[in-house]
Formats: C-alpha cells, structure tokens, sequence
C-alpha cells in the first residue's frame, strides 16, 4: 500500500495550518508533464542542499590548495567531502527532476536520511581530524571550518527529514 505523503517531501512547515487541497498544491508546484520543479529551487529544502554543497566545495578546496602536513587525515577529508558532494547534488538532482515520482520502488526519504545520518558522521570524524592535524596553516583550519559548517547544515537536514516523515507518517493514520 502506498502513501503519497511519505513520498513527496515539501519545504513547508507542517505544524502550520491545513495548505490547500492536493490539486491545487500540485498545480502550484507544476505539472506533471514539466521536466523541473522550479518550487524546489526555493524551498528550505532546496537551499539548504545548495548551502551544503557549497560548504563542501569550499572546504575541498581550501584544503586542496594548501600544504598537507599529514596525507592521510586531509586525504581522507577529501574523500569525504566529495563523495558527500556527489550524493548531496544526485539527491538535488532527484528532486528537481522528480525523479522520486517515476522510481517509486525506492524509499526515498529513507535513503536521503540514512545517507545523511552516515555522510554526517562520516563528514564529523574528517572535520575533527582535519582541524586536529592543521598546525595552524590557514587554508587548513579554513577547510576543517567549512568541513563543521557542513556537518552543521547536515544535521539539519537530518532533523528535518526525520520531523517530516514522524508527521507525515502520525496524520495519516
């Protein structure tokens, strides 16, 4: 049996009021024949991804571009906040093309969260080492910041896909 509600993710507040009625929610977020939707581009949920990313960017290249006293911890940040990137941006990319609509097969609020909840901790640990081993070379300490600034903006993200999934699953029984 599926729920449309756990499916579909908003930047809407849902401890607010009643919104409008299904159809007129999903004509003001477009069609279903549009390829984009430009909804999401605005929404919380959108800009925090955006936000996020470019923490990671930057912190990868801050770190990039400096002298590594230590391979391993700031290669290991590398890895890390790349392949966060790259999960983060195909995440975005699901959900400006809807992609989630045709591929019902996959849970995917269930994969955006457990992918969070280990890229957080993932991204946490690199973070710690990063400023741990930066000997106070400035792009170092810069990357390991944006590293936790990333961490941050993850955590966020975590919490408010866990709160709209509790809600949407406690209203629809």
């Amino acid at each position: 049996m599926s729920h449309g509600a756990r499916v579909i993710r908003t930047g809407v507040s849902s401890g607010g009021p009643a919104g409008p009625p299904p159809a007129a929610a999903s004509s003001s977020a477009g069609s279903d024949g549009e390829l984009m939707d430009g909804a999401y581009f605005r929404s919380c949920a959108g800009m925090l991804k955006v936000a996020q990313m470019i923490s990671l960017l930057v912190g990868f290249i801050s770190v990039n571009s400096s002298l590594w006293p230590d391979y391993s911890a700031y290669s290991y940040f590398q890895i890390v906040t790349m392949c966060d990137l790259v999960m983060i941006l195909f995440f975005y990319i699901i959900h400006i093309f809807r992609i989630y609509r045709k591929l019902t097969c996959v849970s995917w609020p269930l994969a955006e969260f457990l992918h969070y909840l280990i890229g957080t901790i993932l991204l946490l640990i690199a973070s710690i080492v990063a400023a741990s081993k930066s000997y106070n070379f400035t792009g170092l300490v810069a990357g390991a910041t944006f590293g936790f600034l990333a961490t941050i903006l993850c955590v966020i993200s975590i919490w408010s896909s866990y709160k709209v999934s509790c809600i949407t699953q406690s209203t629809s029984k």
